[in-house]
């Protein structure tokens, strides 16, 4: 399988990303967004971005994080790469319509893409680098792409459920996850959402993949998923994670976890919508010298 000319070895996830899952991302973006964007200055904050800086945005989706990375290097370039067709649509079409001229958005499995040697000064992502197959592979491609001390920025998971507040509000849509997981376990928890929510295997992973400084940090921040505790049970129920392991599950018991959803979220609607507060690490390293 390849994508614009480039090998893909991620098949499972480009299938996702360029199927049900992409396409609701691409058409839901400002939802998302508003999921994730409460992490954005923590992240550009950390990659310290220069005005003359070329940055590498690694699983950009709908190019949110590519587009204020570019503003912030008005003389510099921004490049985003990711898997899905559908999210780059919609990525490229914001940024003409936000006349940002200094930004470019490729096709791309980033585990195995050719990105020119030494041409970012800075990688960063948001919550687009946990699902790599062979995730030192991936991270050793990424910092061939860097500068020799070049910057590397990422947000990713602490753990599948995001805090305390979301295992409390979320706990019926967990249980029932959790029943239709196959049996002995719900797979290698070294690939997915969580395959880096342990930090030592961040450092271990970076650090064999040639950077140096590692370091991580908790942050919290607001993420809101609808405008009340309906419309944000929906949201959460169609996101193509759920619609994926729940696909085959009892309507009923789908109905009852949904209902059961909706009644924890609504102690977290607000003037702003409903407010689940969400904690990350946020991971910090500098490729090696040599």
């Amino acid at each position: 399988m390849s994508a614009q000319g480039t090998d893909v070895v991620n098949t499972h996830q480009a299938e996702a990303w360029n199927g049900y899952e992409g396409v609701h991302w691409a058409q839901h973006r400002d939802r998302y967004d508003a999921m994730n964007s409460g992490f954005n200055e923590p992240l550009l904050a950390a990659a310290s971005i220069g005005e003359r800086d070329h940055v590498l945005d690694i699983g950009c989706g709908n190019g949110q994080i590519t587009r204020l990375a570019a503003r912030r290097a008005p003389q510099g370039r921004a490049l985003g790469v990711d898997l899905s067709a559908p999210m780059l649509e919609r990525a490229r079409a914001t940024a003409v319509e936000e006349a940002i001229t200094n930004v470019a958005f490729e096709q791309g499995d980033a585990q195995v893409h050719p990105f020119a040697h030494s041409a970012f000064d800075v990688a960063l992502s948001r919550f687009g680098i946990m699902f790599f197959a062979d995730p030192v592979a991936a991270f050793t491609n990424i910092g061939r792409a860097l500068r020799p001390e070049g910057r590397l920025a990422f947000i990713c998971m602490r753990s599948a459920d995001a805090g305390e507040y979301f295992a409390r509000a979320l706990r019926p849509l967990y249980a029932l996850l959790a029943e239709r997981a196959p049996a002995g376990g719900s797979g290698d928890s070294r690939q997915g959402p969580a395959s880096l929510a342990d930090p030592d295997r961040i450092r271990q992973v970076l650090t064999n993949a040639g950077f140096t400084g590692v370091t991580h940090d908790d942050v919290t921040a607001p993420m809101i998923f609808g405008r009340d505790a309906v419309d944000a049970a929906g949201f959460i129920f169609d996101m193509g994670p759920m619609r994926f392991n729940l696909r085959d599950a009892d309507p009923r018991a789908v109905t009852q976890a949904r209902e059961a959803v909706t009644a924890n979220l609504v102690s977290h609607e607000g003037p702003g919508g409903v407010r689940l507060d969400g904690s990350h690490w946020l991971v910090t390293a500098t490729r090696q010298r040599g």
